[in-house]
């Protein structure tokens, strides 16, 4: 779908694109963010559908950024993973506190069953915890309307609003209807207001209780006519549901009346409890944690939950169908696939060769180098989230003896060490263990396990356009790391080897940025470089 094809009527797009599209037609004036599956898609198509969209160097800038937008009256959409929002809980939960001028929404992709991510935390607590309010789209053309809902509620009442999504919803394409662009976005416009923006202890207190009075109102209009869907089906049977969970009930259980709840904080409770009584038989059906379920038993509302089995991995019609009759025997088993490994020639084979002919114990992080994990490399020892690399390695540099000690070694990839591990380079400079401590950079030129986007340290944004560049090697010397090698390890691996096992034994603060372009992405890095030069 290229820009100028887009218009009101039907086509077929995913839930990622259909958000989008939405952001497009709403004239959100900045799409930011960082790449991340399975939200990754939404600033890709945002931009080219012709939408402003840029990369952050991780979740928290991407969110202040979008703060900032927002504070100017203008309407912003943030885009993130699930573990994504972890990084920018912080101005999350004081934006709720601060409100905004114009539209702020917040999209979490959730990743149940885990098929890109660490684990499969559900994000539908932080709605409650930070107090925004939540939409939860079921399909392709809810994460459309939705999205302009979101918008609109969010100028309405002045918060920010979650979008929470999950994998299917994003990746599933259906056929959706487009409004075609709206009414011109608000003008942006700087309006001072220091105890409504400025959160020191006088301040903020004052604006908790104001924002608990935001959020009794949304749950009023929520109860009154919110974005929540009855169907009238037999009084045996009731299923109270959301998202996703919603198309495999009504596929599992046609006959059943179903309250499907689009809005899932703050929760209509008393809608829930409608229609509770009047079913006989009540059961909550939602992927993930029983979040609906205790809410509502918590308002003191009779609803079954799924047993605590069912809590983990993506539900299909087949598993609802299980939950709904008591079915608690064991699942069969999910035939195995062939097993991911480093592509036939990525530079970093060569890294983790060394790395396991030498022993060493490595300190792993996000990115296709996980792969370092499995066979027949399998030298990769830990493996945290984006950026602890480098602090949990020198955190088993501080207490393991010293014989052990000089074996550690931080690896991290070019993109995500920009995202975190910066922090985490100043803390090894800043306290250095007394062995010394070697950091691995390997640097791809691309954010590859994402799809090849770009990042602050390949030089180009988004959309490919020259820009400033981060050079590690140069940040590490402004620390004082002395011992810095820039290199393309696949020349001489056994240099390199030569090299790893130098700096260990050292005893010294040592950095080797192992460099050579990712081979999916170097046509197009090389393709890209001929084009602009960089802007001042």
């Amino acid at each position: 779908m290229a820009p100028g094809l887009i218009h009101s009527g039907h086509l077929l797009a995913s839930g990622d694109e259909a958000v989008a599209l939405a952001a497009l037609d709403a004239g959100v004036r900045l799409g930011t963010g960082y790449p991340g599956t399975p939200s990754t898609e939404i600033l890709e198509a945002f931009s080219l559908y012709g939408g402003q969209a840029q990369w952050a160097p991780n979740e928290k800038v991407a969110l202040e950024v979008a703060i900032g937008v927002a504070y100017s009256g203008a309407r912003a959409l943030v885009t993130m993973k699930h573990v994504g929002l972890n990084v920018a809980a912080d101005p999350l939960f004081t934006v709720a506190y601060t409100g905004v001028t114009g539209a702020l929404v917040v999209v979490s992709a959730d990743d149940p069953g885990m098929a890109s991510s660490q684990n499969e935390q559900d994000n539908r607590r932080y709605a409650v915890a930070a107090g925004v309010p939540m939409l939860e789209p079921s399909d392709s053309q809810e994460a459309y309307d939705f999205t302009l809902l979101a918008i609109e509620v969010s100028e309405r009442w002045g918060l920010p609003v979650l979008l929470r999504m999950t994998t299917r919803v994003c990746h599933s394409k259906s056929v959706i209807g487009t409004r075609g662009p709206a009414p011109p976005a608000p003008r942006a416009r700087f309006e001072r207001d220091i105890p409504g923006r400025v959160m020191i202890p006088a301040f903020a207190r004052r604006a908790h209780r104001r924002l608990r009075g935001q959020l009794a109102g949304i749950e009023a209009w929520n109860e009154a006519s919110g974005p929540n869907l009855r169907v009238h089906g037999s009084s045996r049977l009731g299923i109270v549901t959301s998202g996703i969970s919603h198309v495999h009930a009504a596929e599992a259980a046609p006959e059943a009346s179903i309250l499907k709840l689009g809005m899932t904080y703050p929760i209509p409770m008393a809608r829930i409890r409608e229609f509770a009584g009047s079913v006989a038989r009540c059961v909550v059906i939602e992927e993930g944690d029983p979040y609906l379920a205790e809410a509502i038993r918590a308002a003191g509302i009779a609803v079954e939950s799924k047993p605590e089995m069912y809590r983990f991995g993506e539900l299909n019609v087949g598993r609802v169908r299980r939950i709904l009759a008591g079915d608690l025997s064991p699942e069969s088993e999910t035939p195995a696939g062939t097993p991911p490994c480093l592509c036939q020639g990525c530079p970093y084979r060569v890294v983790f060769q060394a790395l396991r002919d030498l022993d060493c114990i490595v300190s792993g992080d996000i990115g296709c180098y996980s792969l370092g994990v499995l066979p027949p490399f399998e030298a990769m020892d830990t493996l945290v989230c984006m950026g602890a690399a480098v602090g949990v390695g020198l955190g088993m540099r501080h207490a393991l003896p010293p014989e052990e000690a000089r074996r550690v070694v931080s690896v991290i990839g070019d993109s995500t060490f920009v995202h975190s591990g910066i922090t985490g380079m100043v803390e090894m400079a800043y306290n250095p263990p007394p062995s010394g401590h070697l950091l691995i950079i390997l640097d791809n030129g691309t954010t590859a396990m994402t799809g090849l986007q770009e990042h602050p340290g390949t030089g180009r944004t988004l959309d490919h356009r020259a820009t400033g560049r981060v050079r590690y090697d140069e940040l590490a010397r402004t620390l004082g790391i002395r011992r810095v090698h820039v290199l393309d390890p696949t020349r001489d691996p056994a240099g390199f080897r030569e090299l790893v096992r130098q700096c260990l034994d050292s005893a010294e603060l040592s950095l080797i940025v192992a460099e050579r372009d990712c081979l999916l992405a170097a046509g197009k890095i090389r393709a890209y470089e001929k084009c602009e030069e960089p802007r001042a």
